[in-house]
Formats: structure tokens, sequence, C-alpha cells
């Protein structure tokens, strides 16, 4: 019989919709960092020769602590990155008192695959100016395993809708 009882484990790669929001809760001074994931798939078509693509899977990234604060300084909308984490739904009730459902994916780690850029070379959005000393300081891949940040992992229960 099998030790492991369950696992719970996403790795998603994808580019970044809109740069990330920043939310520090009020009750604990916690921050928070959640961002959009686009996510593309596709096959190849035999009969017709060509590559097929799937429509687009959007994912709602969030992000907690340390972890949330290097999103912040280090990320935008159009980046590739790598997530890894977990997947977390969580219930509540809108204006009506209707009974909602969420599915989050709580990101454990977070890795830059490839910025995107402009026609002059430079990042691309309003939070990324000609000055990228602060964009340098988030692990990228470039063909070596680039350190694990500290655990981003908290409570599931959120205090507060982080959406």
């Amino acid at each position: 019989m099998s030790q492991v009882r369950s696992l719970n484990r996403v790795i998603l790669v994808g580019r970044m919709g809109k740069d990330p929001e920043i939310t520090v809760l009020a009750s604990s001074g916690r921050q928070l960092a959640k961002f959009s994931l686009a996510t593309n798939e596709g096959y190849f078509d035999k009969n017709n020769n060509a590559w097929k693509d799937l429509p687009t899977e959007w994912h709602n990234i969030v992000a907690w602590g340390p972890l949330a604060q290097k999103v912040e300084k280090s990320l935008g909308k159009g980046d590739m990155v790598l997530v890894e984490g977990s997947i977390r739904t969580r219930k509540w009730q809108d204006k009506n008192g209707q009974d909602r459902w969420n599915t989050d994916i709580q990101a454990d780690n977070v890795i830059v695959l490839d910025r995107r850029k402009d026609s002059a070379g430079q990042g691309s959005g309003s939070s990324y100016p000609g000055d990228k000393s602060h964009r340098d300081s988030f692990p990228e891949a470039n063909g070596q395993s680039a350190p694990p940040f500290e655990s981003a992992r908290e409570d599931p229960a959120y205090e507060e809708d982080p959406f």
C-alpha cells in the first residue's frame, strides 16, 4: 500500500495577462500579489498538415509574503513565467448573498522564462522604466535551475477575498 495519500501540485508555463495587483490585508498586514496567467496548448492536425491551437486558458495566480514582494518588483504583463503551486478553491458570498466559488493557483515559486520586449528592447509596461536593475534580481531560467524562493504558502482560508 502506498504511503502517499494524495497530491495537489500544479506547474504552469504561460504569459502574464496583466501587471500584478498588490494588496495588503488589513487584518494581518500580509502582502498578497495576484495576476492572471495565460496558457496555450495545441496539437498537430495530420489531416490538414497544420498546427491547431486550442483556446487560451486563464488562471488566477496568488502569491503571499516575500514571493508577493518579488512578483511586485520584478514581473509585468507579457512576461513568460513558470509557476509552481497548488490549486485552492474558496467559497464566498456576493453582494446578493449568493454562494460563489473561485479556483486559484497558490504560488510557491515563480521563475522568469522570458521577458516581453518593446521595439526599443526595453521591458514593456509602465512598471519597467529604462532602469532594469530591479528586474534582474528575479531568478531566470538560463540552462540552470533557479533557486526557489522561501515558501510563500499561507493559510488557504483567506482572511479577505483576494479577487
